[in-house]
């Protein structure tokens, strides 16, 4: 069989392979992961998801945060709420979901901190506190970035709010505020 025909079947190809040449050390341009202004960012790297209804389903979870309202999904016909939000019901497959509001406080259940390895555009703030918030009234145990204090000064049990936050390019996401 050709060295091709193996290839192109996913065998090993019988021809000697050159070495790879070394990598040279990467310039200052690629060490930084910071954009320049005006650069697009690839969305594989691209920590927040799109958000528009020609993107998403779920575009609702996300014009509903513009309006400071955190909100999921519920089954009527299981009164399953769900987290994240859904386009179809995990236990009956029904796609007739309702949104309901969340509760806009909470307390925090765990939390840990970013020290290094940010997301992209994140890098500058490091470090930020991120945790586990219960939300009141419900039994739903939420995941995000914790504002309003630095993460040493947090503890377990601290009350929170819920606030949507501009990403400056069009797009909103929610994260926690430490309530007075």
């Amino acid at each position: 069989m050709t060295d091709e025909r193996a290839r192109r079947r996913g065998g090993a190809s019988l021809a000697p392979t050159k070495p790879e040449s070394p990598r040279t050390a990467p310039s200052p341009a690629e060490r930084t992961s910071v954009a320049r202004p005006g650069e697009k960012r690839p969305f594989l790297l691209d920590f927040f998801p799109l958000e528009t209804a020609r993107d998403t389903r779920l575009s609702k979870f996300y014009d509903r945060l513009r309006e400071g309202r955190l909100s999921t999904t519920r089954c009527p016909k299981d009164g399953v709420l769900l987290w994240p939000p859904r386009t179809a019901c995990p236990k009956c497959h029904s796609e007739d979901l309702e949104w309901v509001d969340l509760p806009e406080r909470g307390r925090v259940y765990a939390f840990s901190a970013v020290l290094a390895g940010a997301p992209l555009g994140m890098e500058n703030e490091v470090p930020f506190p991120v945790g586990l918030v219960d939300l009141d009234g419900v039994a739903l145990r939420l995941f995000g970035r914790i504002e309003g204090a630095p993460w040493t000064s947090l503890r377990v049990g601290q009350a929170v709010r819920v606030e949507a936050y501009d990403l400056n390019d069009g797009r909103v996401f929610y994260r926690f505020r430490v309530a007075p």
